[in-house]
């Protein structure tokens, strides 16, 4: 599922920024983007991210930035070693009587060789911040997600209505499968003009009638398709995850109906056979994603 959030807090004069978004996958894919200085960081934050998520592409960013939004890790000069280090330049130069220009080059250089790292912040309580403005983020997350997950429940439970009307016409078919082939038995036999004294109750008949109607028995197939559908509905309405679970019965849904439609012998199941195959492979698209 796909699903964004944000969060921010001080750390001196620092700000942090936590970032977390994520995209459809079917196992939980994290990247942690952390400052060098809080790789020890990565295991709690890591803890945190999977008690909100389980699958899905999901990647946290944490940015610190200073006062003036300027990167943490970027660094300050030491002006008054400077300024002691041209001037010692200058008197170098004068005592040997060359003339001493201070050109951009020359003091980015003696700058860069006298400048020090702002202090990064670190310990024990920046990583209570840390965590507590990651966990933030991450309901701000959780938040949008779950709004995508109600959206698509809806979506699951009007495609579950569709396939339980389909399962109640199936239903109400299939006693008439075997009468009709019977009929189309003894008309067939008719036309064949064979010269037989045609008995509907022949024992080769009622033989052959009884062997297809065994074969095109689908009560049992629709026993487990309306015990499948009531379980996934179930968990539809549960508040544990359901994302595997839900596709092991979903792909039990596809065997029980694709059983139905090799058995069944008749135009109308069919039919309903194909449009319930369109609605389970429509849910199994979307649940692939969902926890």
């Amino acid at each position: 599922m796909t699903g964004f959030g944000r969060a921010t807090a001080a750390l001196g004069t620092y700000t942090l920024t936590v970032q977390v978004n994520s995209v459809n996958r079917k196992t939980l894919d994290l990247a942690l983007s952390l400052p060098s200085e809080w790789e020890e960081f990565e295991t709690p934050a890591g803890e945190l991210v999977r008690k909100y998520a389980a699958r899905g592409k999901v990647g946290v960013r944490f940015d610190v930035t200073g006062a003036e939004g300027a990167q943490a890790q970027a660094v300050t000069w030491d002006e008054a070693v400077v300024d002691a280090t041209l001037d010692h330049l200058a008197a170098q130069a004068a005592r040997r009587g060359m003339k001493f220009e201070i050109t951009t080059d020359l003091l980015w250089s003696v700058a860069s060789a006298q400048r020090k790292k702002t202090e990064f912040p670190t310990g024990e309580t920046v990583q209570a911040t840390v965590l507590a403005t990651l966990e933030e983020a991450l309901k701000a997350f959780s938040a949008m997600r779950a709004k995508e997950g109600a959206a698509l429940l809806a979506d699951f439970t009007s495609r579950v209505a569709i396939i339980n009307g389909h399962v109640d016409a199936v239903a109400a078919l299939a006693p008439t499968v075997a009468p009709a082939w019977r009929e189309q038995l003894l008309k067939r036999l008719r036309e064949a003009n064979l010269s037989l004294n045609l008995n509907p109750d022949d024992d080769r008949i009622l033989k052959e009638v009884a062997l297809f109607a065994d074969r095109c028995d689908i009560a049992e197939e629709l026993t487990r398709l309306r015990s499948h559908i009531a379980q996934f509905g179930a968990l539809l309405r549960g508040d544990a995850e359901i994302g595997r679970k839900a596709e092991f019965i979903l792909q039990e849904m596809g065997r029980e109906v694709n059983t139905i439609g090799s058995k069944a012998n008749n135009i109308d199941i069919s039919r309903r056979v194909i449009e319930m195959k369109n609605e389970l492979e429509r849910v199994r698209e979307q649940i692939a994603n969902v926890e």
